[in-house]
């Protein structure tokens, strides 16, 4: 299983220079994938510029957005800034999309949240051909789209990832949880007919040792709008060693192919924390 890291582009207060020197020290330590989180309304940096500047200071590493709420997007324009960041990076880019769950983040942006699930199949479909009759990829691209992966729980949601997309992304919590949803990706998929397997990914948070307060804090107030059920996501922060070996473990006999590592700090030397709970 490939272990990736997120950006601290999604902490409120995170220097640009933190996110430029996160990136460079992720791909050092030998991280598989470097994440955005996306949202409208708050204190954080927009997923895919976030990506490009990751990009520009890195050779290896994949980018991913971990989720990028498409709907709220205009999708041509969305569909060529996707091919563009791809082709900088030499075909780095993960793309993953879902609806979101965040009414600010609708009521800030000129589209409605209703429908935003029949929106998001459309763009799916529309980005797709887009993409491969390479009307707006640029000629330098390496390939002719990214990865395209769909997160969500939804009958509607796994039906969208198994006919549009290469397979799912998870949205974290215990390792358990991922297995129930895999069984239902997988008869998801089955059912469209499609041949081979859908890509199995998943993420969760991390703020080890003496950070762990302020990273609880900070997913306290990321997922306020979910209520009393912030609580149950801060609990869940992996905060030691051994609750982060435990964890990708988990993850590893639950058959999860690639596991992004959130932070809940942008303390860069979290990076080489992690790294060496790891056992790297």
């Amino acid at each position: 299983m490939d272990i990736g890291i997120g950006l601290p582009a999604g902490i409120p207060g995170a220097a640009p220079s933190a996110v430029v020197d996160w990136a460079r020290r992720a791909e050092a330590a030998g991280f598989a994938s470097l994440s955005c989180v996306d949202r409208i309304r708050y204190d954080n940096y927009e997923p895919l510029v976030s990506l490009a500047a990751a990009a520009a200071v890195t050779e290896r590493i994949e980018l991913v957005t971990s989720i990028l709420i498409a709907p709220l997007r205009e999708v041509t324009t969305l569909a060529k800034q996707v091919a563009s960041l791809d082709a900088l990076s030499g075909g780095r880019l993960t793309l993953g999309v879902a609806i979101g769950a965040r009414g600010d983040d609708y009521g800030f942006n000129e589209f409605s949240k209703a429908g935003r699930g029949e929106r998001l199949a459309e763009q799916l479909e529309t980005m797709v051909e887009l993409w491969e009759t390479g009307e707006i990829v640029p000629s330098a691209a390496v390939r002719d789209r990214p990865r395209l992966l769909v997160g969500g729980s939804s009958g509607p949601s796994l039906a969208r990832m198994a006919r549009s997309t290469d397979g799912y992304i998870h949205n974290g919590g215990p390792a358990r949880g991922f297995a129930r949803a895999l069984s239902q990706v997988q008869a998801a998929w089955s059912d469209t007919g499609r041949p081979g397997n859908p890509v199995a990914w998943s993420m969760n948070y991390f703020a080890l040792d003496e950070a762990a307060e302020a990273g609880r804090d900070y997913l306290l107030d990321y997922y306020a709008f979910t209520g009393p059920y912030a609580v149950r996501i801060a609990d869940e922060l992996l905060t030691s060693s051994l609750g982060v070996r435990e964890l990708v473990q988990g993850y590893a006999d639950a058959g999860c192919e690639h596991l992004m590592l959130f932070p809940g700090v942008d303390d860069p030397d979290q990076i080489e924390r992690l790294a060496e709970a790891l056992g790297w």
